[in-house]
Order: C-alpha cells, then sequence, then structure tokens
C-alpha cells in the first residue's frame, strides 16, 4: 500500500526539490541583522557572534555577485556588498 502511495506521488519523497536561496535571499539576512542590531536586538556579548556572520555572509555575497554589467534582474544587494559602506 505504501509503495502505491509513494508511486501514485512520483516516487520517492527525496525526489522532491531541495529548498533554494538566491543571492537576494543572502542579501536580506545581512539587511535583517543590521536592522536587528540598530534597534539593540542583540545584547553585547552576543555581537561578535552576530558581526562575525554577518561580515562573512558579506563577503560571501561580494565574491558570489555578479560582476559589472552582469547583474540579473531582481537583485538588489545591499551598499556595503556593492563596495560602498553607508
Amino acid at each position: 500500500m505504501t509503495e502505491e502511495v509513494k508511486e501514485a506521488q512520483g516516487g520517492n519523497a527525496e525526489q522532491a526539490e531541495a529548498p533554494q536561496l538566491t543571492l537576494q535571499d543572502i542579501a536580506m539576512m545581512v539587511q535583517i541583522i543590521d536592522i536587528c542590531s540598530k534597534r539593540g536586538g542583540f545584547e553585547g556579548p552576543e555581537m561578535e557572534q552576530v558581526g562575525g556572520v554577518r561580515n562573512r555572509v558579506a563577503a560571501f555575497l561580494e565574491a558570489a555577485a555578479p560582476k559589472e554589467g552582469e547583474a540579473p534582474a531582481g537583485v538588489d544587494l545591499p551598499e556595503e556588498v556593492e563596495g560602498e559602506v553607508v
């Protein structure tokens, strides 16, 4: 019976499409961290770890971002990633 259900659903559940992140999603994470820190969302002892994660994500975005003239439509990177710090 279980095999019949799997076949009716088109095979294994493992074949389902895996969730994906875009550069825009990752850029949004950097913006969320910035907003939370401005609003006092993190305590002092947490800031080092949060800042470290933020910097690594921003560095990843900078390295993964398309070069000038190659930017895909709809991808708005934070200003820090585009080269200038606000």
